[in-house]
């Protein structure tokens, strides 16, 4: 059995009603009005002396109180039927025009409805593209647009995380592949081959290692953006970051790098292993991107209701324009001469870091080459000064 469609109390018609309540009611009392001004002005009885009579055009003679009352009444009746049968016409014009300028009026709104319901990953290219007043419907229309174009531009970058992450994983697990099978393919494959091998394949698992724990700790600090951290413990910038420097000391050593310290006491209070991670993450990129006995300078401290971690390093040059760029997950700058290529997603955890703490991260090229980085989070109490790195 199918059903009926019932009559919804959408908008249009909710405007349409109250649209012809307002007009019907005025109308209704405008002829009110208009009845009580002719019923009273055509009656002058106060005004005539007793016993007037009235000569009418077929020779009667009617008392002047009656025919006065005759002459009221009669208008009366005139003006109620020819106001009523007014009232009507205009009630009917005026709604189905209420009804007409309300339809275009809302027809923006039918569009975005229209355009919500063919949304999908396939066409979010698909506009409402309003030409009307600039009313507040256009406001709407315009915000719709908006909107949609910051989740297109929000499906493309997870597309192309999502495709960037699939060929970083999908590398080391070839090599891996490739190594063992050619390793067993070979008959006459010795222990030093299985050997050799065997390193290859660690290499691997441990790039592919590293990448999978750069992902889960920028969807961890994703996650945490705008909301409430799960785990908050006072700590100090400082002491994670002369951790990461101890991390690298092997590293500096090896390409010769001149490291400048200056850690002073930089309390907040936060996830103390995203901030380890975020002092990391920028300590190994200044290491990785350097160049023989270049520089490296790690500073931290407080000012005003802020502490702060600035890391720069000597380096390829950078074009100041280039630097939003390099926020992006797996986008690298310029060439790596010091170290084996990262995963890429350096910068793009430490702006997810600082962004679930409230914080910010400002990026500077340096002339010459190479970069600093100044990352500001809300301080927290006073801390004891920790001993500096190498």
């Amino acid at each position: 059995m199918t059903r009926r469609p019932r009559l919804r109390p959408t908008l249009r018609l909710r405007l349409t009603l109250l649209n012809g309540v307002l007009l019907v009611g005025t109308g209704a009392i405008l002829l009110f009005l208009a009845w009580l001004l002719v019923r009273d002005g055509v009656r002058l009885t106060d005004e005539l002396a007793p016993e007037s009579t009235v000569v009418l055009a077929d020779g009667r003679v009617l008392d002047a109180g009656r025919w006065q009352q005759q002459v009221a009444d009669a208008a009366s009746r005139e003006l109620l039927v020819t106001g009523l049968l007014a009232l009507v016409g205009i009630s009917v014009v005026g709604v189905a025009g209420a009804y007409a300028v309300a339809g275009r009026a809302l027809r923006p709104l039918h569009q975005v409805t229209a355009t919500a319901r063919r949304l999908g990953e396939a066409t979010l290219d698909q506009r409402i593209g309003y030409q009307g007043a600039d009313d507040e419907v256009a406001e709407l229309a315009k915000t719709f647009d908006a909107m949609l174009d910051r989740l297109a531009e929000a499906f493309e970058a997870q597309k192309r995380f999502v495709a960037n992450a699939s060929h970083e994983l999908r590398t080391p697990l070839a090599v891996m592949r490739t190594e063992i099978d050619v390793t067993l393919s070979d008959d006459e494959a010795d222990t030093a081959e299985y050997r050799r091998m065997a390193t290859v394949v660690r290499d691997a698992s441990e790039r592919a290692n590293g990448l999978v724990d750069a992902l889960l700790v920028l969807a961890r600090s994703e996650a945490q953006s705008g909301r409430p951290l799960g785990r908050r413990t006072e700590c100090d910038l400082a002491h994670g970051t002369a951790n990461a420097l101890s991390a690298v000391r092997r590293e500096v050593e090896r390409i010769g790098l001149r490291v400048e310290t200056e850690l002073a006491p930089a309390p907040v209070v936060g996830d103390p292993g995203l901030l380890d991670r975020l002092a990391g993450n920028l300590i190994e990129n200044a290491v990785r991107y350097n160049h023989l006995h270049g520089r490296l300078w790690v500073r931290t401290g407080t000012e005003g209701e802020h502490s702060w971690l600035v890391v720069g390093n000597t380096g390829f040059e950078v074009d100041q324009a280039d630097v939003p760029g390099l926020f992006e997950p797996f986008r690298r700058g310029g060439r790596e001469r010091t170290g084996a290529r990262g995963s890429g997603l350096g910068l793009s955890i430490v702006r997810a870091v600082c962004g679930a703490h409230g914080g910010r991260v400002r990026v500077v090229a340096q002339n010459g080459g190479g970069l600093e980085v100044t990352v500001t989070l809300p301080r927290a109490g006073s801390v004891e000064r920790v001993p500096t790195g190498p």
